[in-house]
């Protein structure tokens, strides 16, 4: 709650000086010391959010040069946490429906000053909740980085492991067992890291740790590498969290001191190798810190994304070899403009980045148009060869009210994007600083808040393509299918408006919205008599939702429905990055008499490694293998094989994209379970295939 000692700093948008006394009295009477600022122009405003820590804005709903609706605007554009409350002469639910979408916390009638302290205590009490949260976020995120920090840059080999498996590894551990990559080990038992002479004594060891459970028990074995030589190390054992759960953790030490080892055991560089600037990892974390410097300290700052125009057209022309000259030219020369205030950082082969903190977005802005003309002016000289180069900027500020690191990089790269689209920049070459208030409320392209939107106006909808058993055993099977009708009335994947590293709560939210909506229609369609199953696709977040199945616990008894009739499908990609997720989630749905099915399945190098730790009762192979096996007889026995292959292993096997009838016959002798695609029907609003005809 709001301390009752707390100074209250207060803007008032009122054109009566003694109304807006009244306003400040009100607030003091009521116990609250209060320090207020009348506003009294746009320039006074822009200058006051710019120079202070505001905690409340109260805004008169009268005819003034500068309005309401404009105070509004600009605190949204300038991202400002600011409680916004319009205060109207007449009660109108349209204005205050309109505000409110604009961004305004409530409206109040002004003479309803018993309402408006209520409404005030509400709203100062909810801001001293978010900056208590953004507080205990970079609090909680110090203490993580810290803790991670000790763990990788410990010389000590450390490994978190649960029902044998690693979970977590140190860069010291994969080092020293010769991988590169933790993706790699996670998938490894610890059994395969140890020669056979020493797996036995292994169980054993852990079996004793089970029963006793005495930390820092010992033991010596012969460790495997990935290149197969062969290590005696010493292996120490304690019990550990990790995510939240319990785990063992392992540390191995070498019997003999190694200095190969040790030389190997340094920190990773942050440094781009080509341009000698920082590179991506580092910038994404120093602008974590600055967005949690922000939402502290309220200290605001900037960032600029540099986007090279038609990189890869040049590219072509130039060489690889021309394009690595040109890229080192540029780094040097955006070195010089930015000096030494500012953090220059190579994102990617076309693209930079600048930030500042403190600073605010107007003079990233000036920096970045310094920086366009001189990359405008510039000569690249590439061997003998003048090479034109233009940039295109995207400008974001970091504020308290900024967004996780990702999706403010997304905010600056959208804006840089956006470049091409102003009148006379369709090639780039300019500077576009984002307005959070006009992406959110205009575009929708990309946007986060346009799938909320899309929810609460009641514009999403389903679909549903039937799934047939090619065996003619007249089973009633649909996928569910999710479309949003975009602000032109044109049915998109509300998946499409997720930025590339935007927020997993969205993704959550749009999966729930799904499940929840597939079990009502599904418990009334079964209620007509239709023993009907589903297969609903869910995201890479809800697999690490841990509050998914009790969700989907109390959803199903809710409607009556049994879970048997649901199919989870999870695709290949997302169940080998999440190992460790997709097996305790395939478990839990399990529990609650669901199936689980993997989609896209075969992309992966080794397909078959992901159903040795997921328990799945059906596989879906990728649509790309349908198109080859009506062109290549290879891909015929290939699908026949994989097809035996699972089916030998218990997994029912469907095949998607059938748009004809000429693949069938291949199909069925392959042994193929079931079948989908346009050949049988699109997806439709309804539940209406006559399965009796398939």
């Amino acid at each position: 709650m709001q301390k009752k000692n707390a100074t209250v700093h207060l803007l008032i948008l009122d054109p009566s000086q003694n109304d807006a006394e009244s306003l400040v009295s009100l607030l003091r009477n009521s116990g609250k010391a209060t320090r207020a600022h009348r506003i009294t122009s746009e320039e006074d405003l822009e200058e006051t959010l710019k120079s202070g820590n505001w905690d409340l804005l109260l805004a008169r709903d009268l005819g003034q040069e500068f309005s309401a609706d404009d105070a509004l605007a600009m605190v949204r554009r300038m991202d400002k946490d600011i409680p916004f409350i319009l205060l109207t002469e007449e009660e109108s639910r349209e204005r205050t429906v309109a505000m409110m979408k604009a961004g305004a916390q409530d409206t109040v009638l002004f003479n309803h000053t018993d309402l408006l302290v209520l409404v005030v205590n509400r709203e100062l009490a909810a801001l001293d909740e978010r900056r208590r949260r953004r507080v205990l976020d970079s609090h909680l995120r110090e203490a993580e980085q810290r803790c991670q920090l000790l763990l990788e840059s410990s010389k000590d080999a450390i490994a978190y492991i649960n029902d044998g498996m690693h979970i977590y590894a140190n860069q010291s551990y994969m080092e020293f067992l010769g991988y590169d990559d933790i993706d790699e080990l996670i998938c490894i038992p610890v059994l395969d890291t140890l020669t056979p002479e020493s797996q036995d004594k292994y169980r054993e060891f852990m079996k004793a740790f089970a029963e006793k459970g005495e930390d820092g028990m010992t033991l010596n074995c012969t460790a495997r590498r990935s290149d197969d030589h062969e290590l005696n190390v010493t292996m120490s054992v304690s019990g550990a969290t990790y995510d939240g759960e319990a785990c063992t953790q392992i540390v191995l030490q070498p019997e003999h001191s190694d200095a190969e080892l040790e030389e190997k055991l340094r920190q990773i560089s942050s440094q781009d190798l080509l341009t000698g600037l920082y590179n991506r990892q580092y910038l994404m974390d120093a602008l974590a810190n600055n967005i949690a410097a922000a939402g502290k300290n309220n200290e605001s700052g900037a960032l600029a994304y540099i986007a090279l125009d038609d990189f890869m057209s040049m590219k072509g022309q130039v060489g690889i070899a021309g394009a690595d000259l040109l890229l080192g030219d540029l780094a040097n020369l955006l070195t010089e403009q930015a000096g030494d205030d500012l953090i220059l950082a190579r994102l990617s082969d076309d693209a930079f980045c600048l930030m500042s903190q403190p600073g605010d977005e107007k003079t990233m802005a000036g920096h970045a148009e310094r920086i366009r003309k001189a990359v405008e002016d510039h000569l690249f000289d590439i061997n003998g060869r003048t090479v034109p180069l233009t940039v295109s900027i995207g400008v974001a500020a970091i504020t308290e009210n900024s967004p996780k690191a990702e999706e403010l990089m997304a905010r600056a790269h959208t804006a840089s994007a956006e470049v091409r689209k102003q009148e006379g920049h369709d090639r780039g070459n300019g500077v576009l600083v984002y307005n959070p208030a006009e992406y959110e409320s205009l575009d929708e392209s990309n946007s986060i808040e346009a799938i909320q939107k899309a929810l609460d106006e009641n514009r999403f909808k389903l679909l549903f393509q039937p799934i047939i058993n090619l065996r003619g055993e007249g089973e009633e099977h649909y996928e569910a299918f999710v479309r949003m009708l975009d602000k032109d009335s044109e049915e998109v994947s509300p998946y499409d408006f997720l930025p590339p590293m935007g927020p997993s709560d969205t993704a959550i939210k749009i999966d729930r919205w799904v499940i929840l909506q597939t079990i009502k229609q599904l418990s009334s369609h079964r209620s007509r008599g239709h023993d009907t199953r589903l297969f609903l696709n869910i995201t890479a977040e809800t697999l690490q939702d841990k509050t998914f199945t009790p969700w989907l616990s109390v959803a199903l008894k809710a409607a009556r429905l049994p879970g048997d009739s649901l199919i989870f499908q999870i695709r290949e990609g997302d169940a080998n990055n999440y190992m460790k997720q997709a097996k305790e989630f395939s478990k839990a749905v399990h529990e609650l008499h669901s199936k689980v099915s993997i989609s896209q399945f075969g992309c992966a190098l080794n397909p078959f490694n992901t159903l040795k730790h997921i328990d799945t009762d059906y596989v879906k192979i990728d649509g790309s293998f349908t198109e080859e096996i009506q062109k290549k007889d290879e891909a015929k026995e290939q699908v026949k094989e994989m097809v035996k292959t699972l089916q030998s292993s218990g997994k029912l096997t469907i095949i998607p994209l059938v748009e004809n009838a000429g693949v069938l016959a291949t199909l069925w002798q392959a042994g193929v379970n079931y079948i989908q695609g346009y050949y049988l029907q699109a997806p439709v609003p309804e539940m209406n295939y006559d399965f009796g005809d398939s």
